[in-house]
């Protein structure tokens, strides 16, 4: 293990699952995870970590379930951009509560409700050490808020997105339905590609494969993993570009 106590990052694009809000809630946000999380991103940024922040919309709606119910799929993805502003919201308070200042960006104007998305802007703000919620994914049907938080990423110039997941990273298969899944330690883009390992769609690895942008998977609901994957310990997943020797 790294005993490392410096971050090896400097700056990073965090992916949360919209159903890791919900706790054991079953819909919705559950208080105590939000509470929980904003602390874990205090502890980033008192370490003068620049933290962006990408959440999903899953504990409201999915604008594909909606589509497969005979919605029509943009509509349905609207709704979706809008259930990630509701997540990015609460996240907002959550951090203003816990004494980070945090700014709210929409990739959809809402005037009144949140800023609109600005790269430049974005970028000053983290400088200044400020979190930065990324919402509305990337403001664009048919893209998830995977694909969203690694085009973030790769705007803002982040050494790595860390995705915050409800299991301890990715798994040869389902860990929930298979007890016997095997956890991956290290993967490349291409093998995440080639086995179709259901940890984000293939638009988003392929984006962040084409940019080298290495992506971490840990368990949110893991006291001190994000923590300790921001110090380069043994946790979760390591995709890159290259397996580590």
């Amino acid at each position: 293990m790294n005993t490392n106590r410096k971050p090896i990052f400097r700056r990073v694009l965090l992916k949360l699952s919209g159903e890791a809000l919900m706790g054991d809630e079953g819909f919705g946000i559950d208080p105590k995870v939000l509470d929980r999380m904003a602390q874990e991103i205090k502890e980033l940024v008192e370490l003068d970590i620049e933290v962006g922040l990408v959440i999903g919309g899953g504990n409201f709606l999915r604008g594909g379930s909606l589509a497969e119910a005979g919605m029509n799929r943009v509509v349905g993805d609207h709704m979706g951009m809008l259930a990630t502003v509701m997540n990015g919201l609460a996240m907002r308070d959550a951090l203003h509560r816990a004494f980070v200042n945090a700014r709210l960006m929409s990739a959809i104007p809402l005037n009144g409700v949140c800023d609109a998305y600005n790269w430049a802007e974005a970028i000053s703000l983290l400088k200044s050490g400020r979190v930065v919620i990324f919402s509305a994914g990337t403001g664009n049907p048919f893209f998830t808020t995977d694909s969203a938080a690694c085009l973030r990423g790769i705007e803002i110039e982040a050494d790595t997105v860390i995705k915050a997941t409800k299991v301890d990273g990715v798994f040869s298969d389902d860990p929930v339905k298979n007890p016997d899944a095997t956890l991956y330690s290290n993967l490349t883009h291409n093998e995440i590609i080639e086995k179709e390992l259901k940890v984000m769609d293939l638009a988003a690895f392929t984006l962040a494969r084409d940019h080298n942008m290495p992506i971490s998977v840990f368990n949110m609901n893991k006291p001190g993993a994000l923590k300790r994957v921001i110090m380069g310990e043994d946790e979760g997943t390591l995709i890159s570009s290259h397996t580590p020797e």
